[in-house]
């Protein structure tokens, strides 16, 4: 009578222990997804940060105007663009777990032939911007640099449409180290392209606006000699197909939610750059708050890669999604990614004066910026 009963026990345990280690590895599984991830998404932030800080060398003025203009072209454009781009991760995620790799490739050229299209009515919205923030109430000035510094990122709009799309299409694949290298080879290689844009050919701001579209582009270059020439797309990518321009409606249809999500999220960060411009100091304002806000948002990359490496890992081949069973272990990442939290990390580099003389002349920017942290930590973990 007691033989079943220890068997029973035994069996309790060995299940738990398979359990445990079934959970185990399906952590290591999307850690080893999410350090790329990370790090990928902390270097294509670089990008604008480092735009940033070569304007701070220019003066308050050049500062305050290139801070607001970006955050208008994020709520108007980029937030926008990725959003519709984040529908590849359902699209592209479902064909490769369902073994359709010659269908991911067309959700990509759909994806960038839709986001092409959007980029144009956004484009031209961006050449009135001056106008429409002097209309709004902005200072007069700063109107008119964000407008002039904005009109040099629309070559920037056209090609970060397709750089997410080609993201997404790798990513969707478990592909995460070649992001990642493209993005530091781009991260690494933008600090002379801003100089060479901003003070050696002497295009001042509009040069550091210029400078986020070269890198832009080259970064899509590596990538898209990546996706051609690599053997691990060689079932996912077999060139440009007709079938691009088909079911357009269908993914419009997933696209537009999701950019509604995001723009949500995005948009509740840079209104508040834009609104500080109608305060009554608004150069020193819309510095000091632009300065707060991207460098926390440079470190919510973490926890934001963390939560892209579970949806990347849930994307497996059909009757192995991901690797382990359903539920495995997303518990645990999860529990990880939250704990990551939006830590102020960065914030120490530019309140030692890393945004430029502007930071370093003037004693209420570090100060402001120190008063204005821990109420946008806050705020990005309560999103």
């Amino acid at each position: 009578m007691e033989e079943p009963l220890l068997a029973g026990a035994t069996g309790t345990k060995h299940g738990g222990d398979e359990e445990e280690s079934l959970a185990v590895r399906e952590v290591k599984k999307q850690l080893y997804l999410a350090v790329p991830l990370v790090v990928g998404l902390l270097l294509q932030n670089l990008v604008q940060m480092v735009s940033v800080m070569f304007v701070g060398h220019l003066g308050e003025l050049a500062l305050a105007s290139a801070s607001l203009a970006t955050s208008f072209a994020g709520v108007t454009g980029f937030s926008l663009l990725a959003g519709m781009a984040c529908s590849l991760d359902t699209l592209c995620g479902q064909a490769f777990g369902a073994r359709q790799h010659h269908q991911i490739g067309v959700y990509k050229q759909r994806a960038m032939l839709v986001l092409a299209l959007v980029s144009v009515p956004v484009a031209a919205v961006w050449a009135y911007t001056g106008e429409i923030l002097a209309w709004c109430g902005q200072d007069p000035e700063i109107a008119a640099g964000a407008g002039s510094y904005i009109r040099w990122m629309i070559p920037a709009l056209f090609v970060y449409g397709a750089l997410q799309c080609h993201v997404r299409f790798l990513q969707t694949q478990n592909l995460v180290v070649p992001v990642m290298l493209s993005s530091g080879a781009t991260a690494l290689c933008h600090p002379a392209v801003c100089w060479l844009l901003v003070r050696g050919l002497g295009l001042g701001r509009n040069g550091a606006a210029l400078a986020n579209g070269v890198s832009y582009l080259a970064n899509l270059t590596f990538l898209a000699l990546y996706v051609r020439l690599s053997p691990s797309c060689k079932a996912t990518w077999t060139g440009f197909s007709a079938e691009a321009f088909r079911g357009v409606t269908e993914f419009l249809k997933l696209a537009v939610p999701s950019a509604v999500m995001v723009c949500m999220e995005w948009w509740s960060f840079e209104l508040l750059v834009l609104l500080s411009g109608l305060l009554p100091n608004p150069k020193l304002e819309t510095a000091v708050l632009s300065i707060c806000l991207n460098t926390n948002g440079f470190a919510f990359m973490v926890p934001l890669g963390l939560g892209s490496a579970i949806r990347a890992a849930r994307s497996g081949p059909a009757g192995n999604p991901g690797g382990g069973a359903p539920g495995a272990g997303g518990g645990h990442v999860r529990r990880a990614r939250d704990g990551a939290g939006a830590q102020p990390v960065g914030l120490r580099l530019q309140q030692r004066g890393g945004g430029g003389p502007v930071h370093r002349q003037n004693d209420a920017h570090p100060r402001d910026v120190h008063r204005l942290r821990w109420p946008a930590v806050c705020a990005l973990r309560c999103c």
